[in-house]
């Protein structure tokens, strides 16, 4: 099957032939139908693979502490092999699948069963339970494909937690921003969207 994988060492985005995955117990095995690139988080992956080591510690410099605390329990040279050895492993690309059910380990869910999950970029994808959700009759496999986004949006609207008439800013007006400033209109907000894209503002 293919698959779509990100090398953090060098940058290159690559479509690859893998072996389908086999089911398990508490989990689906389903065939993709339609799958979102999130520009934000996706693209961040790729400029972070194709950035050089320095600028890699610059973005992350939690892991930078992490290396530099290995340093001192693991030595040097065992400390850069392991960091190469992590950049080197390809990182499956997405986490928003709308797709059919081809195996079930899950009671409620059967074969045939039009579903959205976190599943990445992939003909087909292992899920577990907690990451699947059956797909309405009414939706479409594309439209349903953006639960994932619309979900993370939900939940910074959730612990927001605004009233009727309430003003609120949504600051990024990418995927996720554009669904939280529909989702906050349609739950009788005012809205005001703020990017450095004036074109993203426009939308």
């Amino acid at each position: 099957m293919k698959q779509i994988l990100q090398n953090l060492a060098n940058g290159e985005t690559s479509l690859v032939d893998v072996p389908c995955p086999k089911n398990r117990s508490g989990n689906l095995l389903i065939a993709t139908r339609n799958t979102v690139v999130s520009a934000g988080t996706e693209r961040m992956l790729v400029d972070f693979g194709k950035a050089n080591y320095l600028d890699k510690a610059r973005q992350q410099p939690d892991k930078v502490k992490q290396v530099l605390a290995k340093v001192k329990t693991d030595g040097l040279a065992q400390t850069v092999d392991a960091v190469r050895s992590k950049l080197d492993q390809p990182l499956p690309l997405g986490y928003c699948n709308a797709g059919v059910v081809l195996e079930s380990g899950i009671s409620g869910f059967e074969p045939g069963d039009r579903v959205v999950s976190n599943g990445n970029h992939a003909e087909v994808v292992r899920v577990p339970k907690n990451l699947c959700a059956r797909i309405p009759d009414g939706v479409d496999d594309e439209s349903a494909a953006f639960t994932v986004l619309g979900a993370i949006g939900l939940q910074g609207i959730r612990l927001l937690n605004p009233t009727l008439g309430e003003c609120v800013v949504v600051t990024g007006l990418g995927l996720i921003g554009l669904l939280c400033v529909q989702m906050l209109r349609a739950n009788g907000c005012r809205v005001l969207g703020i990017d450095m894209d004036s074109h993203k503002c426009a939308l």
